[in-house]
């Protein structure tokens, strides 16, 4: 009975997360009851926030390119490092243009160096073609030292005419709402925001702090209902404003802290022991008083800034600060200083100072824009071009300082470029030479995987540097060397591309592939469940169920992981079924066959997968393998084709071993096999 029930459990368990799952496959199945239950009870349930799959250029339509490049000036050596520069900065031009999920591959074929450019999503060759463009472009630039240019008297008077005009249409907005005019309606013919004009310049709650905090003031001024008395004039425009509604949400404090850290609490640059930490914050404790928190804090608080803030915490609500803080805060009163309380920053003494109820207003805004000097007079560009540029560069790589060893970047110019360079860094001793590869960084300099045009990796001029030899120093990392290194080879080594192949996939196109792909599995599904029901009976019912199951789980993975699916990508998955029924085919097989002999049937089922298991391995395993090969050495299509048909393979193990095993120990009663056997497919024994 133990056992039934352990089976039982495990059942369940898989079952609900079956469901779950299939609710993130196919969250329609939830979304459509919800927007009805909404729709009718004038409820706001939220609806499930769909993961999409990732589809292919094949299925989501798009232009598929390859460029053959001309390494011919190349040495064989540097060749390979140049084709992957030349990647990185075609990567880098279709990001700016926003593509989603862009591939691109370089690959050698018979010698010659190609490069494959798939964009899903863009199905104009024209503009495609021109977004990737030619050879990269390198550009040495200096500070630009020119004194910015003023306002001239005609620009002024334009600035000054235009503000005007936009006072003058606020005030005629304001006495028009103010005289009974609907604030909606008012949104909509003087705004200058299109957002507003749809929402009626509802902008949502707004509190002392958080977003559009500047207008709570306002708000808190205003009686419901009503609009703010005057204009409300920002350097950015002019606000009308709205009170809608109106709410107490909670509570926050205003609170000062002293806090003594020790070596290993989190943020602690101090090397004092935890047991001294604990003395000295005791000692303080005797000592400290509301009426001296301040002045304790600004001399013996370990946190920086503290000896200049007295460890003042401004105002925050619940879940801003560490729990154990908040917990002790929140329950003390105002005036009173804590006890010793530990979190991971150290330990801390409080002195609450203020609590009062949040506050919250939900606003409206009627915005009309104003010109300020920079809408006339764009800001100086920090950088100017040099003479300077990739044509002058003959080759950049990774090298080490001798006496650090620190990682940088080696630079050679030719005769000219050593001249020019030479011209450029005795001016700019102290200062900094920028360098860009197509208007933009050859580097993430910022750290935070976004590259715009004010990002460049600038190095700095220590002395004039003559023979046209120059390192770049100060690099974070060898991988931030080695793509430095790249970028500016790509840059400046001739390496053109010429377009050899072009293919557009329209999305209608896409669409009706995926129709007939999944028309196709689902015929070959229902073939497959008969036949496995009619020749097997109870194991095959039992066996489309976990197929099932199966289908659930790895349309999760492709979402999770998430995979790029293509139409061999479907195929692969479509194949994986067969292998998942395979397996089942041969556990039954081997399952008939004990019963036969007259094994219990309990014993049979064990049996029967114990010695199936090692012909399902070996032929997973060897397909496993061949996946491996075509994802490690295959073009993009092959590679889909063997992702899917390896995560399938794995999951039809999973399906056949466990799910299809524990099912029919849930099904099957040992006690009643005599009268059950011809569900197997085997007759009865006569015994």
């Amino acid at each position: 009975m133990k056992k039934r029930s352990k089976v039982r459990l495990s059942i369940i368990f898989i079952l609900v997360l079956a469901v779950l799952l299939g609710v993130v496959d196919f969250p329609a199945l939830v979304d459509k009851p919800i927007e009805s239950i909404n729709a009718k009870w004038n409820k706001n349930i939220p609806t499930m926030k769909e993961l999409p799959f990732h589809l292919g250029l094949d299925l989501q339509g798009g232009t598929h390119l390859v460029y053959e490049a001309d390494t011919s000036k190349i040495e064989d050596g540097d060749k390979g490092e140049s084709m992957e520069g030349v990647r990185d900065v075609i990567e880098r031009r279709v990001n700016a243009f926003g593509v989603s999920e862009p591939i691109v591959q370089v690959n050698k074929a018979k010698g010659n160096w190609r490069v494959i450019v798939e964009l899903a999503g863009v199905t104009d060759v024209k503009e495609a073609i021109k977004m990737i463009g030619e050879t990269p472009l390198l550009e040495f630039k200096e500070e630009n030292r020119e004194p910015a240019r003023e306002l001239t008297i005609e620009e002024k008077n334009e600035l000054a005419s235009y503000n005007k005009e936009a006072k003058t249409k606020a005030q005629k907005a304001l006495s028009e709402i103010k005289d009974g005019k609907d604030f909606a309606e008012a949104v909509k013919e003087y705004s200058d925001n299109d957002v507003d004009k749809e929402t009626g310049g509802d902008i949502g709650w707004v509190a002392m702090q958080g977003e559009n905090v500047e207008l709570f003031e306002f708000a808190d001024q205003t009686q419901l209902g009503q609009v703010y008395k005057n204009l409300i004039e920002k350097d950015e425009g002019i606000f009308i404003v709205k009170v809608n509604d109106k709410r107490e949400d909670g509570v926050e404090v205003a609170a000062n802290h002293l806090l003594v850290c020790y070596e290993g609490a989190a943020s602690c640059a101090n090397d004092t022991s935890k047991e001294d930490a604990l003395n000295k914050i005791n000692e303080l404790k005797e000592q400290i008083s509301s009426e001296n928190f301040v002045a304790m804090a600004k001399e013996y608080s370990t946190e920086p800034g503290a000896s200049e803030g007295g460890g003042d915490l401004g105002y925050f609500s619940e879940g801003m600060m560490v729990k154990p803080f908040e917990d002790v805060v929140f329950s003390q009163e105002v005036g009173t200083v804590s006890d010793v309380i530990e979190t991971d920053f150290g330990y801390h003494l409080i002195f609450k100072t203020d609590e009062r109820s949040v506050t919250e207003y939900k606003v409206a805004r009627l915005f009309i824009n104003k010109k300020i000097d920079t809408d006339i007079l764009p800001p100086q560009e920090p950088f100017i071009n040099t003479e300077l540029s990739g044509a002058h560069l003959e080759k950049a790589s990774v090298s080490f300082d001798q006496n650090t060893s620190a990682v940088q970047v080696s630079m050679e110019f030719n005769k000219e470029g050593a001249e020019l360079f030479a011209d450029i860094t005795e001016r700019n001793v102290g200062k900094n030479i920028a360098i860009f590869i197509d208007g933009m960084s050859p580097i993430d300099v910022t750290g935070d995987g976004i590259i715009n045009q004010y990002d460049y990796y600038a190095p700095n001029v220590n002395e004039k540097i003559s023979g046209g030899k120059a390192v770049i120093t100060g690099i974070e990392n060898v991988e931030k060397a080695k793509e430095l290194s790249r970028s500016l080879n790509a840059g400046a080594l001739p390496v053109p591309i010429n377009l050899i192949s072009q293919q557009t996939v329209g999305a209608s196109l896409g669409a009706e592939s995926i129709a007939k792909s999944l028309f196709a599995g689902m015929i070959g599904l229902i073939l497959v469940a008969l036949f496995m029901i009619l020749f097997y009976r109870l194991p095959g019912l039992l066996a489309v169920i976990a197929l099932i199951i199966y289908g659930i789980f790895i349309l999760f993975l492709f979402k999770l992981i998430p995979v790029t699916l293509t139409l061999s990508g479907i195929a692969g998955f479509i194949l994986s079924i067969g292998m998942a029924v395979d397996a089942n085919v041969l556990i039954f097989e081997r399952l008939k066959e004990e019963l036969r002999s007259g094994k219990p049937l309990g014993s049979a089922i064990d049996e029967g997968f114990r010695r199936a298991w090692t012909s399902i391995r070996d032929g997973n395993v060897s397909t496993l393998i061949t996946c491996f090969i075509l994802a490690w050495f295959g073009t993009s299509m092959i590679q889909g084709f063997a992702i899917t048909l390896g995560i399938g393979v794995l999951m039809s193990m999973f399906s056949a071993i466990v799910i299809t095993r524990l099912l029919l120990k849930l099904f099957v009663n040992p006690d009643k096999q005599s009268s059950r056997m011809w569900l197997f497919g085997v007759k009865p024994s006569k015994k």
